[in-house]
């Protein structure tokens, strides 16, 4: 079984949502989600970037956007935007739960700061985690709980989820759409993106708007990396990366995690499971075409998103392998799409 490195999950909002419950969550599976430990031994799934994500508003009206998505086209309204005396609390709980979940259970899962921790983890069967961010509500504009999280293990970062932040605009929830939605980074946000320069922390393109993208490809002394994103060429949604977004991305040695949420797969911008590996299919074969062989790997967004039924969960990658075996990807290159190419831009990102 080729274990599959992974460039996003949002697992630890399970686990904010249901804080007692952690350790059973992780070991006895009761078949919601995506992921815990059965799943992922099933499935090869050798660790990830695992996301503190700040929900939205309790009043935000998730069913109107789940229906919207099934109906395209669509442009749904975003929730209000979080404040950081709101987001930060939670955020620390998410890091706290990652950190916690590392301490009980070190026989099967390892806060990573390093390539060198991700490599060890791979080696002795142990699910390894880098601590990211998905929407940096959580940050002051000077910057100062940046350096905390950072001493905590954060080593990935997306400036915004959807939502605007105090940092930059992420792209609405729209199809078909363009991702140039709006301004770019504000001053707030090019301070952030030279911290992380300085501090050796990943950003994250998704979500961004292309103003922002383009703010961070001029300011980022490393590869330019989007951990779940897909090809608008096949699927012109607003969280899908232009022909001109993929050739930057590219030319800075960067890369892209595949999504598997469907509503970024489907040509006709649904949500509805029932796609078949086509979708996947044609994005990866895109991908690897405008990045190369060794610029593409997977950002499932499990316990986030709706995926492929042909996928279900985590245990269904060796399925997926499989797949792409029979679509004419050979075994080096099915190693790099599952987790050799994050390695090695973890490694040229993180500069070690």
């Amino acid at each position: 079984m080729i274990p599959v490195f992974d460039g996003h999950n949002d697992f630890l909002l399970r686990l904010l949502e249901a804080p007692d419950e952690r350790d059973a969550i992780w070991n006895s599976p009761d078949g919601s989600g995506h992921l815990d430990l059965a799943r992922m031994r099933k499935g090869g799934f050798a660790g990830g970037l695992f996301a503190i994500y700040i929900p939205s508003p309790a009043d935000a009206d998730f069913d109107a956007l789940d229906a919207g998505m099934d109906q395209p086209p669509y442009d749904l309204p975003l929730p209000d935007p979080v404040d950081r005396a709101t987001a930060l609390p939670i955020a620390l709980s998410m890091a706290g739960h990652l950190k916690a979940l590392a301490r009980s259970q070190p026989e099967t899962f390892r806060l990573c700061r390093s390539v060198t921790d991700i490599e060890g983890c791979l080696e002795d069967g142990t699910i390894a985690a880098v601590m990211h961010m998905e929407g940096a509500e959580a940050i002051d504009p000077d910057l100062d709980a940046l350096y905390l999280f950072h001493d905590m293990g954060l080593r990935s970062l997306g400036p915004v989820w959807s939502r605007p932040t105090v940092f930059g605009h992420g792209v609405p929830f729209r199809f078909p759409g363009s991702p140039d939605t709006g301004p770019g980074l504000t001053d707030a946000g090019k301070r952030l993106v030279r911290a992380c320069n300085d501090l050796g922390i990943m950003l994250d393109l998704s979500h961004l708007n292309s103003k922002g993208f383009d703010d961070v490809a001029a300011l980022r002394d490393a590869p330019l990396i989007a951990t779940h994103s897909n090809a608008h060429a096949v699927t012109p949604s607003t969280r899908n990366l232009t022909d001109r977004q993929l050739a930057i991305i590219r030319e800075s040695n960067g890369m892209v995690g595949l999504n598997f949420a469907t509503v970024f797969l489907r040509s006709d911008g649904r949500q509805a499971a029932d796609c078949g590996w086509d979708p996947i299919l044609r994005h990866l074969d895109y991908l690897i075409t405008a990045l190369g062989e060794d610029r593409v790997g997977f950002g499932s967004d499990f316990d986030g998103a709706t995926v492929p039924d042909v996928i279900g969960d985590a245990s269904g990658l060796p399925a997926l392998l499989q797949r792409l075996g029979q679509h004419g990807y050979d075994e080096p290159l099915l190693t790099k799409l599952a987790h050799a190419n994050w390695l090695a831009a973890l490694k040229r990102s993180w500069k070690q």
